[in-house]
């Protein structure tokens, strides 16, 4: 990890800091360019907007989406408090952003916040054959 990715990731804990002074999450995340510039940087806010999905993470995946080009998405490198949840980690595999890095681990993170969220339990696969037949053929 070099000066400036050190600096990055000092960002997003500023963030996270004004998350946590809001009364949310404290989580913040920031994309830069492939050129080393911020191009959008976020905190989150799923107290203050009442809204579940306000990660930071979520929040600029869906900003890289919808306004980055396929290249320039690639090129992108997300820096982020802690490492994304499943929410955040799907939406990212789908915004085409090229690399995430982050300071806490999901492991650290429940060691230091006890009593946190508790994983759904998941149950499945079932109906292969009649499920296949929708997804099959499919390509986003």
């Amino acid at each position: 990890m070099d000066g400036d990715e050190e600096r990055f990731l000092r960002r997003a804990f500023e963030l996270a800091g004004e998350a946590r002074d809001a009364g949310d999450g404290p989580f913040g995340s920031l994309l830069v360019g492939p050129g080393g510039d911020v191009l959008a940087e976020d905190r989150n806010t799923t107290v203050t907007d009442d809204d579940i999905t306000a990660h930071p993470e979520l929040k600029l995946a869906r900003r890289a989406a919808r306004e980055l080009d396929a290249g320039t998405a690639a090129g992108t490198t997300m820096y982020t408090s802690c490492e994304p949840c499943g929410m955040c980690a799907g939406a990212l595999a789908r915004s085409g952003l090229g690399r995430v890095v982050y300071a806490l681990s999901s492991g650290q993170l429940r060691d230091l916040q006890p009593g946190g969220p508790v994983p759904v339990r998941s149950e499945g696969p079932y109906l292969y054959d009649e499920a296949r037949q929708v997804v099959e053929g499919y390509v986003p």
